[in-house]
């Protein structure tokens, strides 16, 4: 005799909880703020501004960066430790963070027509990587947010 396995045991095997993912996500978007601030990591480091389209910072030598970019993945990073705490913020931050990186993404293809315009440094491999973390973070936080939205259920009855 068998018995079906809940769909959210498999994730939890995995370790994908709402909770593991905001915290792991938050704990990447802290590391990557940092390595943002750290010569070597970040190429043209000193042609780094404070903001604006101009920047010719580097990190990894792939993604343009300036100072209030580096502090937005900081933020970012700290809401994702602090989301973490429950599965209904998580699932919030999850989808909240991933929409406003797809506005992201939205944002830089506009502007890279416009560099005026743009006042967070962006180039085209910032812009694939918002969509990449737009459409991850969404689909996560609306597949592992399942599991919250049953338990909500289970409650009510």
């Amino acid at each position: 005799m068998t018995t079906a396995s809940h769909p959210a045991q498999h994730h939890h095997a995995m370790g994908l909880t709402l909770h593991n993912t905001a915290l792991g996500l938050g704990w990447v978007f802290l590391a990557v703020g940092v390595l943002g601030f750290i010569p070597g990591i970040t190429s043209n480091y000193g042609a780094m501004t404070f903001a604006g389209h101009d920047s010719g910072a580097m990190l990894l030598g792939v993604f343009q960066v300036s100072i209030l970019h580096n502090i937005v993945h900081l933020l970012f990073g700290a809401a994702g430790l602090y989301f973490a705490r429950t599965g209904r913020m998580a699932r919030g931050y999850l989808i909240g963070g991933g929409a406003v990186y797809l506005v992201l993404w939205i944002y830089g293809l506009i502007t890279m027509s416009n560099m005026s315009a743009d006042f967070v440094p962006m180039n085209s491999a910032d812009d694939w990587l918002h969509l990449v973390l737009g459409v991850v973070m969404v689909a996560l936080g609306l597949w592992l947010g399942r599991d919250a939205r049953e338990e909500t259920k289970g409650r009510a009855m």
